[in-house]
């Protein structure tokens, strides 16, 4: 009943139409303060633009015109990782000639800079550039490689990109292992590219022993 005792389903109507008006204008103002209630926040930023160390299969073809085709070992989180490269040796070369040719160019590949999309997708190099490399002096084995660095002034990543890349190449023995030297008198050592190390080229050093005869 109202305050006067009369109609009392009068005052109920006119309570309820109040609050149904309200509920709009309640709207209105959550809604204002970009509050939605029945809403699932979705935007989790942008898609990552490449997958970690995954590049695209290379144009075969392309490269063939361009060069030999051949790989080389970049870091990619903390493994090397193999990369297709091309490096240029004139037909008719000596095979011992080729392999130094072969060295030179595997390096050069390995001290470039990554494209932008091996950048993207992670990799990178510890091979610093304008080191070349040489073949045998009198005395050497036959397959020995001499660097303008000696390999023990090269970090730990650069020495395993190095290894990894030659003993993967036409540049190595047919057992997969490589003779490196320096420019020195040090003696030459015979060094293995291994899972460990491809694995964990920041704290395994490639495998050596020394060469003792020619």
């Amino acid at each position: 009943m109202d305050t006067d005792g009369r109609h009392p389903g009068r005052a109920r109507a006119a309570l309820n139409a109040r609050r149904l008006l309200a509920l709009p204008l309640l709207g209105l103002l959550l809604a204002g303060c970009g509050i939605r209630s029945t809403e699932v926040p979705t935007d989790f930023g942008p898609a990552p633009s490449r997958v970690r160390c995954s590049l695209s299969e290379p144009d075969v073809a392309a490269q063939a015109s361009r060069g030999l085709a051949v790989q080389v070992f970049l870091l990619c989180g903390s493994s090397l990782v193999a990369v297709d490269r091309t490096v240029r040796v004139p037909d008719g070369t000596a095979d011992s000639e080729r392999r130094v040719l072969v060295a030179q160019g595997l390096l050069d590949q390995l001290a470039e800079a990554p494209s932008t999309a091996e950048r993207e997708a992670g990799y990178t190099t510890y091979v610093r550039g304008g080191m070349t490399v040489s073949g045998p002096r009198p005395g050497d084995p036959d397959d020995t490689l001499r660097l303008s660095t000696p390999p023990t002034g090269l970090s730990t990543h650069a020495l395993a990109q190095v290894v990894c890349t030659f003993s993967d190449s036409a540049a190595a023995e047919g057992d997969g292992s490589v003779i490196l030297g320096g420019p020195g008198t040090a003696p030459l050592r015979r060094y293995d590219c291994t899972d460990e190390v491809r694995s964990r080229p920041g704290s395994e050093q490639p495998p050596s022993s020394e060469v003792t005869g020619g």
